[in-house]
């Protein structure tokens, strides 16, 4: 059994899942978002005394957090008991598709030449990093949640600001990939 679970599995199991997840989380009537967990560890360690934005009940969001301490607890098992060790297969046109913008394969997730401890040491990296940071930050407040959660979660809850936001989000990506990623690097 754990040599199965060991396996990559294929994308349509985590969808089928996820789906379930969701369609679950509406019968019961719970939206789901997990960057509002930073809201609400921040209004349980006392910021609502000072912020109103952070004066609200939080412990009825309890579950959510526990989501995102199981979600801590379980990516944790899998990488020490359930990984392989085996480097990630990445796709021969996107091992392309890097080389062409000038950077070496990976060894494991992303580029080094951009995603490392001495890349964070240059100017040009500690800029990138922490620009790329506050941009993050920024428009996951403004738009009311990050990429992920309005794809999975409000398109699943069929929210018009969810769509909105996920139009606006690849639009942008297309932007940083095709025009400002070139003159960056």
């Amino acid at each position: 059994m754990i040599e199965l679970i060991k396996q990559p599995w294929h994308w349509f199991i985590s969808g089928a899942l996820i789906a379930f997840i969701m369609f679950m989380m509406l019968f019961f009537g719970k939206t789901f978002g997990f960057s509002s967990n930073f809201r609400t560890i921040c209004a349980a360690c006392g910021a609502g005394k000072r912020v109103s934005y952070f004066d609200y009940d939080w412990k009825s969001q309890m579950w959510n957090l526990a989501f995102l301490v199981g979600s801590i607890i379980g990516g944790t098992i899998a990488h020490l008991f359930l990984s392989t060790g085996e480097p990630i297969l990445i796709a021969q046109a996107t091992l392309k598709d890097i080389a062409d913008l000038g950077f070496s394969a990976p060894t494991g997730m992303q580029p080094t030449e951009i995603y490392s401890f001495q890349a964070l040491m240059t100017v040009k990296g500690f800029l990138i990093l922490a620009f790329g940071g506050l941009l993050i930050g920024f428009g996951t407040r403004y738009a009311a949640g990050c990429t992920s959660g309005h794809a999975i979660s409000g398109l699943s809850n069929l929210q018009l600001p969810s769509l909105i936001a996920v139009i606006g989000f690849f639009i942008g990506g297309l932007i940083m990939t095709f025009l400002i990623f070139p003159l960056i690097f």
